[in-house]
C-alpha cells in the first residue's frame, strides 16, 4: 500500500501550527510566552486581526524565530484580493488563505511575493447537509474539495486548506506538489460540542497526506497548554519516525 505521508522537507516540529485565536494581543503574547519552544508556527486569523496590533504581533513572532500563517481568507473582487496579497510583501508571512472563484485565486497568485497562497476548499465547520443548503445539490463534500483543490493547483496556488477526511484523494490524484494544511484537529475523539464537524486526529491527518496540521482549542483549553503542545509534537514525531 502506497504511503501518503508527506515527503516534503519540513522540520517535524514546524508541522504543528497553533491557531492564535485570542481577542487581544496581550493574551496572544502571553500564550506565545507560555508555549515557548513547543510551537514554532502560528496561525493568525480574523479574531486577532480585529484586535489592535496584528502586524506588530507578526513582527514579534518573526523576531522570536517563529513562522506565521495569515489566515484572513481573502474573498473580494480579484483586484482587491491582489492588492491585499501585495500588502503582505516583507511582512514575514509564510502562508495566506484565499477564498473564492478561479479569477480571485489567479489574482492572488499573480500578486504574491514570498508568501504561499493556500486556497480554501470547504470549511471544516460544514457538513454534507450544510453544503446542500448552500446550493450544492447532489454534490459530495469529498468531490467538492477535490474539484476546488485541482483547480487551485492548476491556477498556481501553492496549496489548500482541507479537512483530513478528504485529503487522501488529493494526495493520490494531485501528487506531492500540493501543500495540504489540515485544520479541525482533535487529538482524541471529539466529544466536545463545537463548530468543527469534519475532524480527524493527529495520526490520521498525517497518514492521509497532510503536510501541516492546525490545532487551536485542544492546546488553548488544556490545563497545561505547553504540555498539550508537546504531546502533539510527540505524536507527530512518532508518525514520521515510523515511516
Amino acid at each position: 500500500m502506497e504511503s501518503l505521508l508527506s515527503k516534503k522537507q519540513i522540520p517535524v516540529r514546524e508541522r504543528l501550527i497553533f491557531a492564535l485565536d485570542y481577542p487581544d494581543v496581550k493574551e496572544a503574547e502571553k500564550i506565545i510566552e507560555t508555549l515557548g519552544d513547543s510551537v514554532q508556527f502560528y496561525k493568525l486569523g480574523l479574531e486577532i486581526f480585529m484586535a489592535d496590533g496584528y502586524f506588530k504581533l507578526i513582527d514579534e513572532l518573526h523576531k522570536k524565530g517563529k513562522k506565521v500563517f495569515v489566515d484572513l481568507k481573502f474573498f473580494d473582487v480579484p483586484n482587491t484580493v491582489a492588492s491585499a496579497v501585495r500588502q503582505l510583501k516583507n511582512r514575514h508571512a509564510e502562508f495566506v488563505t484565499v477564498h473564492g472563484s478561479d479569477k480571485i485565486l489567479e489574482a492572488a497568485c499573480n500578486a504574491k511575493s514570498g508568501v504561499k497562497i493556500l486556497a480554501v476548499t470547504v470549511l471544516t465547520s460544514l457538513c454534507q447537509e450544510d453544503i446542500e443548503s448552500l446550493g450544492f445539490q447532489s454534490v459530495k463534500v469529498e468531490d467538492l474539495v477535490y474539484s476546488r483543490a485541482k483547480r487551485a493547483l492548476e491556477i498556481g496556488c501553492d496549496g489548500v486548506i482541507s479537512s483530513g477526511l478528504e485529503i487522501s484523494r488529493l494526495r493520490k490524484e494531485l501528487g506531492d506538489k500540493l501543500l495540504i494544511v489540515v485544520p479541525g484537529i482533535r487529538p482524541v475523539e471529539n466529544t466536545e460540542v463545537d463548530d468543527q464537524k469534519r475532524t480527524v486526529n493527529v495520526e490520521t491527518a498525517f497518514n492521509n497526506g497532510a503536510d501541516y496540521i492546525v490545532v487551536g482549542r485542544p492546546i488553548k483549553k488544556a490545563l497545561d497548554p505547553k504540555q498539550a503542545a508537546e504531546d502533539i509534537q510527540s505524536s507527530i514525531a512518532k508518525v514520521f519516525a515510523a515511516s
